[in-house]
């Protein structure tokens, strides 16, 4: 391949696929190229980011910064940290005083009213074991009052345990007390029944059933009777301390509320020399308002539920005590003359009825001595007095009637347990009846004294709520009238 004659070099070079030559004077350099060994071109310098944004509250300090350097702007932030004060004691002490209210209104129509369902579901338990008893030792011809009695019982039982399930924690330690009674209660009914119909036969395996019967109550339906009780006591207590609690945030706020107000003002007759603003004079009178109801109004609730706590659920409790150990002593003392000796001590050396009838009657007479300590009056103190006569001479027929069992007199023993005068059952129902005196008494003690606290602290949640609004607002009207002197 040939070339024109004076064709440049470049284009040789170009066409042969070799490195271009360095264009030669006079010859224009190529876009990119440098057109001769002078200095290398300088570079364009690198963009600088332009500087961060300040961040939302650096602003916001900056903004505070500037407004605290003028009068107009310290007014601004002084209205605004009174508004937010008394708002916030306001709402706080709506919170904190319904939540108070709340737990009292359980007291009352909760907790308490659970509680004594549970002592009477075992009551109602207890009693109709030595009630089935009763029956059985009375042989095969039982009297329809002491059947219609054991029937009652158990009706009571399960219409409490109804009411009780549906007032309880479907998880809580209630529901599986509650559980264990509704299991255990069929198998208990259907045991005495088995009772019944060989003692009607004249069988003695009837006392066998018996024995079984009350083994069920006294190792499963009473101890959990007894567990749902003081689970239910518990909770009362939990509750009224709840209740009672005082509600320190609110009094904290309160107090901060109106230092600030007082100091406010002083700052402005410092400042003006004028002695009222009547804005926050407004704010700091709905202030001592909501402050000093809050402290009459809770200090009268726990004033009453104290007086509930000490002269009507500490009674209570006593006197349930006491009603059980009744009951426990007339199970043993009946189930004794039942067994005959067949059931023994772990020791092997006592009659195991004999000796927990002993055991219950102790605890009957101690808790009748706390009962009366705590009896506050007449009305109280009555029942009391003859339960523990009726106690005492509960024992002596007691020791009658083992004294003639003793002695081979089994129809004598019989007699003084079951007869219809001077008898122990003759004791056992009056010790009973009177402690049911001594309990709605005390009942109706706690109920209006407990009413008395939770009706202390109505309107107050909503009272402190519109008072905290209302010195909010006469808090910024208070400043506003003194910004109107800087326009």
């Amino acid at each position: 391949m040939t070339h024109p004659p004076n064709a440049p070099a470049a284009s040789v070079a170009q066409g042969t696929g070799s490195a271009p030559a360095r264009p030669g004077p006079g010859v224009p350099a190529q876009p990119g190229q440098q057109s001769g060994p002078g200095p290398a071109r300088p570079q364009a310098p690198a963009a600088v980011p332009p500087p961060a944004a300040p961040g939302v509250w650096a602003q916001g300090r900056e903004v505070l910064r500037r407004a605290a350097t003028t009068e107009p702007g310290r007014l601004r932030i002084l209205g605004a940290v009174l508004a937010l004060l008394v708002v916030a004691f306001g709402a706080v002490t709506a919170f904190e005083v319904a939540d108070r209210s709340s737990y009292a209104d359980d007291v009352v129509g909760r907790s308490q009213p659970l509680s004594a369902d549970a002592a009477d579901i075992y009551r109602s338990l207890a009693d109709a074991d030595a009630t089935a008893a009763s029956g059985f030792l009375a042989g095969p011809q039982e009297s329809a009052q002491i059947r219609q009695r054991y029937a009652d019982d158990i009706t009571t039982a399960s219409r409490l345990l109804v009411k009780a399930a549906a007032g309880t924690d479907s998880d809580g330690t209630s529901a599986s007390e509650i559980a264990t009674l509704n299991e255990h209660l069929p198998r208990y009914t259907g045991l005495i029944e088995r009772a019944r119909a060989a003692n009607r036969q004249g069988l003695p395996l009837g006392g066998a059933y018996l024995r079984y019967a009350n083994q069920t109550m006294s190792r499963d339906l009473l101890p959990a009777a007894e567990r749902l009780y003081a689970a239910e006591t518990a909770r009362l207590h939990e509750d009224d301390d709840e209740a009672r609690a005082w509600p320190f945030l609110s009094l904290a706020l309160g107090l901060l509320a109106l230092a600030v107000l007082v100091w406010a003002q002083l700052r402005n007759f410092r400042m003006t020399n004028r002695v009222f603003n009547q804005g926050m004079l407004a704010a700091t009178a709905a202030c001592v308002v909501a402050l000093l109801w809050l402290v009459t109004g809770h200090g009268l609730a726990r004033a009453s539920l104290d007086d509930a706590r000490a002269h009507g659920q500490e009674s209570l409790q006593v006197l349930n005590e006491a009603r059980i150990s009744s009951l426990k002593a007339r199970a043993n003392e009946n189930l004794t003359v039942v067994a005959r000796g067949a059931v023994l001590t772990d020791d092997g050396k006592h009659d195991k009825y004999e000796a927990d009838y002993s055991s219950s009657i102790a605890g009957l007479s101690t808790a009748l001595k706390a009962a009366g300590r705590l009896a506050d009056d007449d009305a109280g103190r009555g029942p009391l007095t003859e339960a523990t006569a009726r106690a005492e001479e509960w024992r002596g027929r007691h020791r009658q009637a083992r004294e003639l069992d003793d002695a081979g007199d089994f129809t004598g023993a019989m007699n003084r347990i079951i007869g219809t005068t001077e008898s122990t059952g003759q004791s056992f129902d009056q010790v009973d009846a009177a402690l049911g005196r001594a309990l709605a008494h005390e009942q109706d003690e706690f109920t209006r004294a407990a009413d008395g606290g939770r009706n202390a602290l109505t309107g107050l949640p909503l009272g402190a709520a519109v008072l905290g609004v209302l010195a909010a607002a006469c808090a910024v009207l208070g400043v506003n009238r003194r910004l109107s002197e800087y326009r």
